[in-house]
């Protein structure tokens, strides 16, 4: 069995990653600013919850020790800059800094949760704050893996408007239209996770696009 850290794992993507694995009987460990999510469900009580400042990583290093893979899947999709939530930060070096984190500690694989596309409506640093971090990722001492989904749906996405969430759902319901928005197609929350989950895993692929994705969380 392996030991795994799910970097954001109280959060939308991150949750779904620690409940596969504990179901698998590997040992999960989480790192996130919440610590333990507001969750009633069993699989919980097998995760070694931490509370911590990302940007502190003298507070939580200790958690990477013997760990054989991160599961990077922190980000956001609006900024607060009073409250230090910039793209900048929380999607681009955030992820740096883990990742060097996870390097100095031995960590085999790296996951990181990019995106494919700029959600509508939202600055272009979203996504220049990603790649940023892909490229920053992809040159450190161990197997790094990007995943680029499309826009994420499902149960506890907080990032969009209900009415927006249901509108990816049906779309994704319908694969003649699904298939027409190429790198925009909506993806579940499942297919996501379960491809995350599976790469960190058995890192065969360095970058999977949305069609990768989709194909690897089936």
């Amino acid at each position: 069995m392996a030991t795994l850290l799910v970097v954001g794992g109280s959060g939308f993507i991150g949750r779904s990653v620690c409940r596969m694995a504990v179901r698998d009987g590997h040992d999960v460990r989480s790192v996130s600013r919440r610590g333990r999510p507001d969750v009633d469900a069993p699989w919980t009580d097998r995760v070694s919850w931490t509370s911590a400042d990302l940007f502190r990583p003298n507070v939580w290093r200790d958690r990477l020790d013997g760990v054989d893979a991160v599961v990077h899947s922190v980000g956001t999709l609006t900024e607060a800059p009073t409250e230090g939530v910039t793209f900048e930060r929380t999607n681009g070096d955030a992820a740096v800094i883990t990742a060097l984190e996870a390097e100095r500690a031995g960590v085999g694989t790296f996951v990181f949760l990019s995106s494919a596309v700029k959600p509508p409506g939202v600055r272009g640093a979203y996504l220049i704050a990603k790649r940023r971090a892909e490229a920053s990722i992809a040159g450190l001492d161990f197997d790094a893996v990007t995943l680029r989904p499309g826009p994420v749906y499902g149960p506890g996405q907080t990032h969009f408007p209900r009415p927006v969430n249901a509108l990816f759902r049906l779309v994704a319901s319908v694969p003649p239209l699904a298939e027409r928005l190429g790198e925009s197609r909506p993806l579940a929350v499942e297919t996501v996770a379960r491809a995350a989950y599976r790469t960190a895993l058995d890192p065969d692929e360095t970058l999977l696009d949305v069609a990768d994705v989709r194909r690897l969380g089936r």
